[in-house]
């Protein structure tokens, strides 16, 4: 099974079964050590696009909101082995559709929608038709959704687990705010943690 590490913040790491390793907004915490053969950043705030954390290999692919929005359309990626990379609506307050994406990951059959900085957005109607394992969600609640937005959005998407990510500034989590969420299918996921993926549903 694919396995998610989750570092902090807005930062996590997906190795594949074949050890392939995709970084997700690299900022926080640690975990950088296994050189990365994808590099995903959701948009340009210093906080989600610290990409020198990363150790590359040679053939490493880096791609950023700019090469998700090439050509003025959400792109989308395949990076071959199962895994493919489906740039998706971001916007909030701070954040223009224009300059932020999030993206569904696919990996070894587990589907995964990586939500980057957003409030609700109009292509969430469309998610839960696509029946996704995983949502991360980020409920910071300061210029992108909170804990009542962010539990619409989990109702809305319909993913079989819902991960909270993003939930105080300056901090790699917030234990208390994560509980407090009112999302269904929750699974929380501490920093420093590391959690097997499937796409099995929940009980």
């Amino acid at each position: 099974m694919p396995k998610l590490y989750y570092q902090g913040h807005g930062s996590y790491r997906i190795t594949a079964d074949d050890g392939r390793v995709i970084y997700v907004d690299p900022y926080a915490g640690g975990g950088y050590d296994l050189p990365a053969d994808v590099v995903l950043v959701t948009h340009g705030h210093h906080d989600h696009n610290r990409v020198r954390l990363v150790t590359q290999k040679q053939n490493c692919r880096v791609i950023t909101n700019v090469e998700a929005l090439a050509g003025g359309k959400h792109n989308s990626f395949d990076l071959d082995e199962g895994l493919t990379v489906e740039a998706v609506e971001a916007r909030n307050m701070m954040h223009s559709p224009k300059k932020c994406v999030g993206y569904i990951i696919t990996v070894n059959g587990v589907t995964m929608y990586c939500s980057g900085d957003t409030s609700k957005t109009e292509q969430m109607n469309s998610f839960a038709a696509r029946r996704l394992d995983y949502a991360i969600f980020p409920l910071g609640g300061l210029f992108n959704m909170g804990l009542k937005e962010g539990a619409e959005c989990a109702r809305l998407v319909g993913a079989k687990h819902n991960i909270p990510v993003h939930l105080k500034p300056g901090a790699l989590f917030d234990r208390t705010k994560a509980d407090k969420w009112d999302a269904p299918n929750k699974l929380i996921v501490e920093p420093r943690q590391e959690i097997e993926l499937n796409n099995e549903q929940t009980n």
